[in-house]
């Protein structure tokens, strides 16, 4: 049970992130107003912890939820709590990367581990999402 959240929450969270990055230049006005659903990834990410305990799986699962917790954490106070431009702030841009990106590859390495095929979905998804990212700060930038 705890595999197929991980996989269904690494899906939703790509899927999520996806479409944020589609929408953040030319919607904006909508990101700002739907963008906090984001954080309800929180929900299933604390009962997965619940899970790693009651079924005494590997600590990592606990570990890589923690991560998305925290990376989740940071989303929720700079974006829309501080509404602060920390993109612009190395110091404060820096955590949010290190918990993006780790956040991204545990969705990766936890469903790969037991699922081949899922994980390659996964793996594909987080291919699109930077591709899509990177496409959309160069587009930005002109």
């Amino acid at each position: 049970m705890l595999e197929e959240l991980f996989f269904i929450l690494g899906l939703i969270n790509n899927l999520f992130l996806i479409f944020i990055f589609l929408i953040r230049k030319d919607k904006i006005v909508l990101l700002k107003r739907i963008g906090w659903v984001y954080l309800l990834l929180a929900i299933p990410a604390v009962y997965g912890i619940f899970l790693v305990s009651w079924q005494q799986k590997a600590v990592e699962y606990s570990i890589f939820l923690g991560i998305f917790l925290a990376f989740l954490a940071l989303e929720g106070l700079y974006d829309h709590i501080l509404k602060i431009p920390f993109r612009n702030n190395w110091k404060l841009l820096t955590p949010y990367l290190v918990l993006y990106y780790a956040m991204n590859y545990g969705f990766v390495v936890m469903v790969w581990k037991t699922s081949l095929p899922r994980g390659l979905i996964i793996l594909g998804l987080y291919i699109i999402q930077i591709i899509i990212n990177i496409c959309t700060h160069f587009r930005k930038s002109q």
